[in-house]
């Protein structure tokens, strides 16, 4: 059973982790703050040390989110090659699941961040290895399983999906346009089936 503070604190970043994501550290002001959680500024500010933790933490919450369901959608395929063209039919998804959140966590947060807050910014790199990691290793494991090839490079591959996936993740919100997110993953079904995948 969580304590008052502990749900107090979960209570803030549920509220706060939108704004935060939507407008950029530098763009959320204390009223923004205030004005979502209906708490003063002591109340927010003895939860969190200050404003920059506050915003870690709500990067953290909007990236969990997008992770978990990434995770749901995957957790009952076996095959590593059916794994990687479950993770294109997530992103077909993607911005429906963002829409509450205010969009890509990685997106909005690593551009709002670069050259303004580095702290916050290694926290996206953080993440972005992280993703890069699994989609590589889902590669690995592809090639262990026989279904891959073994002439495949899973961390050059790594990097070229999950760039790819991002870049169209970044098109498709700045042109309000998911045709960008639905020919990319084709595109990444495409190079799996044909570049890929052992016949």
């Amino acid at each position: 059973m969580a304590t008052k503070a502990e749900q107090t604190t979960e209570f803030i970043v549920k509220k706060v982790a939108p704004i935060f994501n939507k407008h950029g550290y530098y763009g959320t002001s204390l009223s923004d703050l205030t004005k979502a959680t209906g708490l003063t500024k002591g109340a927010i500010y003895g939860n969190f040390k200050n404003k920059e933790e506050l915003a870690f933490v709500a990067f953290k919450f909007n990236v969990d989110r997008v992770v978990n369901k990434i995770k749901e959608d995957l957790f009952d395929i076996k095959s590593p090659i059916q794994q990687l063209y479950g993770l294109t039919n997530f992103y077909r998804k993607y911005k429906a699941y963002t829409i509450e959140i205010g969009g890509c966590p990685i997106v909005n947060i690593g551009v709002d961040a670069n050259h303004e807050n580095e702290e916050l910014l290694k926290k996206v790199q953080e993440v972005i290895s992280k993703l890069q990691y699994y989609i590589t290793k889902m590669i690995a494991n592809g090639i262990e399983a026989g279904e891959i090839k073994k002439t495949i490079n899973p961390e050059k591959y790594g990097r070229y999906f999950f760039t790819m996936i991002e870049g169209a993740v970044f098109m498709t919100a700045t042109m309000n346009d998911e045709t960008y997110l639905q020919e990319t993953m084709n595109r990444v079904d495409d190079i799996i089936e044909k570049e890929m995948a052992v016949n």
